[in-house]
């Protein structure tokens, strides 16, 4: 089974692009993606909510949704965040392009995300030190470091960083979406298991051919050197150990 541990309903791109369930789920069929986990970013607690919810009730069988964290002016948001994930969410994500990854920020997340047990998946945008102390400081939360640390990082000490503190903290999983030095996803499956390296492919990216980063998603974990259980690990076994 491949699952897509990093898929969008609405992209952090400038236009925010958005996707529907069906467009997401017409490209996993095309490339041969079981299930993905999807999100939208680049709107509110509550509208990604109601994204996820939507998308899932089309495709259940299909889509895990987690809920995005993003600090309202008006609100609280932690309580959107808890009815979401007692309701069937799955897991957090949380994205260093909109706002500052800081204490008062990110730890109440980190605290619910402990309390519920589910993985809260950051982009922290080569933030190194944010991944060492939330890491550290909150040892019971599973975090899931997007990217290998950076999206299309080319500064290899950068992420064999990152690859350092997944090595130190066995909370850490490392997300494999949006990387373009391929050799250190494998680095990472030798360093720290395949168990805590997940497949993602950021997408869908349904246009303007039809599955195409999807497929090359798939085909980078394909050609690592590594063996075959560590790759299927990678493109799905791991995702579903974490969640469950």
């Amino acid at each position: 089974m491949i699952i897509d541990s990093h898929c969008h309903l609405k992209h952090g791109d400038v236009a925010g692009t958005e996707y529907s369930a069906e467009e997401i789920v017409r490209v996993m069929d095309a490339a041969g993606i079981d299930r993905s986990v999807v999100f939208a970013m680049q709107t509110t607690t509550r509208r990604s909510i109601e994204m996820a919810r939507d998308a899932v009730a089309q495709f259940p069988d299909r889509l895990i949704p987690y809920v995005y964290a993003l600090p309202s002016y008006d609100r609280p948001v932690i309580e959107e965040l808890r009815e979401a994930l007692e309701e069937g969410f799955r897991g957090i994500k949380m994205h260093v392009g909109e706002c500052r990854i800081r204490e008062h920020i990110s730890d109440p997340v980190f605290e619910l995300a402990e309390e519920l047990d589910v993985p809260v998946l950051m982009d922290l945008g080569g933030d190194l030190g944010t991944a060492q102390r939330l890491a550290a400081q909150f040892p019971q939360t599973k975090l899931i470091i997007a990217h290998l640390g950076q999206y299309k990082c080319t500064v290899e000490p950068l992420i064999g960083q990152f690859i350092e503190v997944a090595e130190a903290h066995p909370n850490v999983w490392l997300d494999a979406s949006g990387v373009v030095m391929t050799y250190l996803i494998a680095e990472a499956v030798k360093r720290i298991g395949a168990e805590r390296v997940l497949f993602g492919v950021d997408g869908p990216y349904p246009r303007p051919h039809e599955a195409t980063g999807a497929r090359y998603a798939i085909r980078q974990i394909e050609m690592l050197e590594i063996s075959a259980e560590d790759k299927a690990m990678v493109l799905g076994g791991s995702v579903a150990r974490l969640l469950g």
